[in-house]
């Protein structure tokens, strides 16, 4: 016997004055209103109901159970419908992960109109560029520069890097400039250490899709010390555009290769499992394409 259901039957019953009134307004047969009332009798070996052929109502005992049920019910029902609204309403820490780069880069100044437009969301963004495990690391989301999310995880696209071989002006005076990508195997390239393809780079161009091993003269786990190393002419970088773009605006760094690309990456949100997926979480990634959609098309 739920006892919720008993107590909302019973109420019925005192309110209608009747098994077959309270049956009527609570879509049930008038057997299933006297089985429920008659297991709530037993359960509570308390008499709740007086019987007559014209008339049902509640003992002494009955009428005050009847007034304690009101207030349980009303409480219950109060507890129900701010439980739901918390539900719907996005709210409670909001744990990120995101790499470095496009952390600082990207992400960073997208947090304050978020903030402002969801003030119950307490954010905590996490900068790191391993793989983290999100769900024993306890991450709700995490976005992902990749070609190939985790087919274990939830992705959701939201933009693409592009991405572009380049150097410094004093480095490529000393070294000369590669016209074609067999060429960098004689030059100083900087890796990063996460790279999917490991330390062979993948170009387009005119001649077809070419990969080249490289022997790195550094390799690195964050694509800002590598643009810092290649501005100070110490080699090549293969990186995307939110890590170079200032740095080929204002000349510190020029494009290598030009007619030659590599294959843009993938930028992700990606989370654990569809199952009641968060408001946080699904307000975030909104916001974010949102964001990002509109941004791509003012570049334009």
């Amino acid at each position: 016997m739920d006892t919720i259901d008993a107590m909302r039957v019973f109420v019925a019953v005192v309110e209608r004055n009747g098994f077959s009134a309270a049956a009527e307004a609570l879509d049930l047969s008038t057997a299933a209103v006297t089985r429920q009332i008659a297991a709530l009798e037993k359960r509570l070996s308390a008499r709740l109901l007086n019987r007559t052929t014209r008339r049902v109502s509640p003992t002494s005992i009955g009428a005050m159970y009847y007034q304690r049920c009101l207030q349980l019910l009303a409480e219950f029902d109060a507890l129900e419908a701010s439980v739901g609204a918390q539900a719907l309403q996005p709210s409670g820490r909001l744990r990120i992960n995101a790499p470095v780069s496009y952390g600082i880069t990207r992400l960073a100044r997208l947090l304050p109109d978020y903030s402002a437009a969801n003030p119950q969301v307490e954010l905590d963004l996490q900068l790191s560029d391993r793989l983290v495990d999100m769900v024993e690391e306890g991450f709700d989301l995490a976005i992902r520069i990749t070609r190939q999310p985790a087919p274990s995880l939830i992705a959701r696209r939201l933009a693409q890097a592009h991405i572009t071989l380049c150097a410094a002006p004093s480095y490529l005076a000393k070294r000369g400039m590669p016209t074609t990508p067999q060429d960098l195997a004689a030059h100083d390239c900087l890796s990063y250490t996460y790279a999917a393809d490991g330390e062979t780079w993948s170009l387009s161009g005119p001649e077809g899709e070419v990969s080249v091993p490289l022997q790195p003269r550094m390799r690195a786990n964050n694509g800002e010390v590598l643009r810092e190393a290649a501005i100070a002419g110490m080699g090549i970088i293969s990186q995307p555009d939110f890590i170079i773009e200032q740095a080929l605006a204002d000349g510190r760094l020029v494009p290598v290769l030009p007619g030659w690309e590599a294959a843009p990456i993938g930028i992700y949100a990606v989370y654990a499992s569809r199952s009641h997926l968060a408001p946080k979480v699904r307000s975030f990634i909104d916001y974010l394409v949102q964001r990002l959609d509109t941004e791509a098309e003012n570049s334009l």
